[in-house]
C-alpha cells in the first residue's frame, strides 16, 4: 500500500522524500567507479606492483644463502621479487653484459637495468629515479656489511655504475 501526503497525492513506498536521495546514490556510483579504475589500473600497471614498488628479477644459485638473503633485503624495502634458481650464472651475466671484474653471485633485471651483486635497495631506487645512460649498477664481489652478506664485519664498498663494453664509474659510496 502506497502512503499518502495531505494531498492526497501518492508516493511509492521506496522513496524517501529527500531532494538529495538521487545525488547521494549518484555520488556512491561515480566513487565506486573511480575506485575500481584506479584500483585496476594500478594492478595492469607493467613493472610495478600496488604498492607501487617496482618489480625486479633475480637470477642466483639455488644452493646460494647470500642471494636469498639480499632477496629478502630487498622484499623489505617494498620491491617485488620473482626469483629464478639457474645453474648458468656465467651465462647470465655475460648475457646481460656484465664485465667479469664486476661480477658477484647474483645477477637482477628491473626495468631496463641490470644489477649485479649485493647493491643495496636505496640504491636502486635512486637509479629508477635518476634514470642515467647506464646498463646497470654491480657491487663487484660479495663485500661484508652490504645487503645480504651482513655480520660482525663491515667493509667499505663502491656501487659501480658501469655500460657494456667496459666503462664504470662510481655511483655510491658505502
Amino acid at each position: 500500500m502506497s502512503k499518502q501526503k495531505k494531498t492526497g497525492k501518492k508516493i511509492p513506498e521506496n522513496t524517501t522524500g529527500s531532494k538529495n536521495h538521487k545525488f547521494k546514490n549518484w555520488h556512491k556510483a561515480v566513487l565506486g567507479v573511480t575506485a575500481l579504475a584506479l584500483a585496476g589500473g594500478l594492478f595492469w600497471l607493467p613493472g610495478v606492483n600496488m604498492a607501487g614498488a617496482p618489480e625486479i628479477t633475480v637470477y642466483k644459485s639455488p644452493t646460494c644463502g647470500c642471494c636469498k638473503k639480499w632477496v629478502d633485503h630487498l622484499r623489505d624495502e617494498g620491491f617485488k621479487v620473482i626469483t629464478h634458481n639457474r645453474q648458468d650464472m656465467g651465462r647470465i651475466k655475460q648475457s646481460y653484459g656484465v664485465e667479469y671484474k664486476l661480477r658477484s653471485c647474483h645477477t637482477a633485471v628491473v626495468e631496463d637495468y641490470v644489477v649485479e651483486g649485493h647493491v643495496p635497495a636505496k640504491d636502486i631506487r635512486r637509479l629508477l629515479e635518476e634514470r642515467p645512460a647506464i646498463t646497470g649498477l654491480a657491487v663487484p664481489g660479495m663485500p661484508a656489511g652490504s645487503p645480504g652478506m651482513e655480520g660482525r664485519y663491515q667493509d667499505p664498498y663502491d656501487v659501480v655504475a658501469f655500460e657494456k663494453g667496459g666503462k664504470s664509474s662510481i655511483f655510491e659510496r658505502h
